[in-house]
């Protein structure tokens, strides 16, 4: 299935919103994610990675399929003697699970940041639960580096916390 990975546009919050309030998806994020996850929410959220991509490269997109935002994947930077790494962050609406979108748009999206983002290092969390995020990251060149046993709480249950990094020597 063909893809496309752009900035994202205010047009967007409407599919943004639509896809993203998935109670599956937000299981396996962060809860700085709101759910219910409303179009108030995809706006505020489109506007604050517009600003951060105005002050230098994007590091935040869109996943279009059929000229619709679907899904999304992003980088977050590290601060003080971590800056020159990031946290990569993905999601993708339920109808296109399983059709091997993800594992393409992390490799492009990761090849992006390092050429164009000051990073020498990227890397991801993932609950222990979503063995789909650990085999998109492995297939995408990621490196399991660790298991942080019981590191994270999410909907009341303590898990582990998978640790994957790619160093950007390492991408092809």
């Amino acid at each position: 299935m063909e893809y496309t990975l752009r900035p994202w546009q205010p047009e967007d919050a409407a599919s943004l919103a639509r896809y993203i309030n998935n109670i599956h998806i937000w299981n396996q994020v962060r809860d700085a994610m709101p759910h219910p996850y409303t179009e108030a929410d995809a706006r505020s959220y489109i506007a604050m990675v517009q600003e951060e991509a105005a002050k230098g490269a994007p590091a935040h997109f869109a996943i279009v399929i059929d000229s619709e935002a679907v899904g999304g994947v992003g980088f977050i930077p590290g601060q003080d003697v971590e800056h020159i790494s990031a946290e990569i962050g993905y999601w993708l609406g339920q109808p296109f699970w399983g059709k091997g979108i993800m594992t393409h748009v992390v490799r492009e999206a990761s090849l992006r940041a390092f050429q164009t983002l000051p990073f020498t290092r990227l890397h991801a969390g993932v609950f222990g639960k979503n063995q789909a995020s650990m085999r998109v990251l492995e297939k995408a060149g990621y490196v399991k580096e660790g298991i942080a046993r019981k590191a994270v709480i999410k909907n009341g249950e303590i898990m582990d916390f998978h640790l994957y990094g790619l160093l950007k020597e390492d991408i092809k």
